[in-house]
């Protein structure tokens, strides 16, 4: 009767050990599934979070700075004149690691305008160009010879006098030609 009771025992002693187990085991899942849920809900969160933050932050552009919404890609031509001399304009400037939205492909003086989507009367002021290929120009100075009594900078757009100089906003196909006399 003992070992009748003994074997009662085990079997009862076998099923609460493989209850308990289940339990233990039902319990990690549980702890899995909520863990993967609020890893989820937190990176939703970030997103929408990251979302608003760059939309809140994000300076607008007003209506009468934008020339194009869906890019350009513009030739305007650039000639620097220093005392008579004509000066070469580098090929391949703004072409590189990173390849900026005014270059030149070679030394003939054409510029090439590529921007993509959103385009702002800044992003063609005849700056940008001389930004890229750091060298100065201004209504004072271009490349390193400056007003004073060796000559004055003077600047034409398709051959009349412009004094505009740095702010000036190309356009396609414009004869830029930039003078120190």
């Amino acid at each position: 009767m003992e070992e009748i009771q003994s074997n009662k025992d085990s079997y009862q002693f076998k099923k609460e050990k493989k209850l308990e187990k289940q339990q233990i085991s039902s319990r990690r899942w549980m702890i899995k599934r909520t863990l993967k849920i609020a890893v989820s809900l937190i990176v939703i969160a970030g997103g929408v979070g990251a979302l608003v933050w760059y939309s809140a932050t994000r300076p607008t552009t007003p209506e009468d700075e934008i020339l194009s919404r869906r890019g350009i890609h513009w030739h305007p031509e650039l000639f620097i004149f220093t005392k008579g001399q004509k000066q070469e304009i580098p090929a391949n400037l703004g072409i590189g690691i990173r390849h900026e939205s005014i270059h030149t492909h070679d030394s003939s003086g054409v510029l090439h305008l590529e921007v993509q989507g959103l385009v702002r009367k800044k992003d063609t002021q005849l700056r940008r160009f001389f930004e890229i290929w750091g060298e100065q120009f201004n209504q004072n100075c271009i490349l390193e010879f400056c007003n004073g009594s060796n000559g004055t900078v003077k600047m034409f757009v398709n051959g009349n006098p412009n004094t505009e100089f740095e702010n000036y906003q190309m356009q396609n196909n414009d004869k830029i030609e930039i003078r120190y006399e």
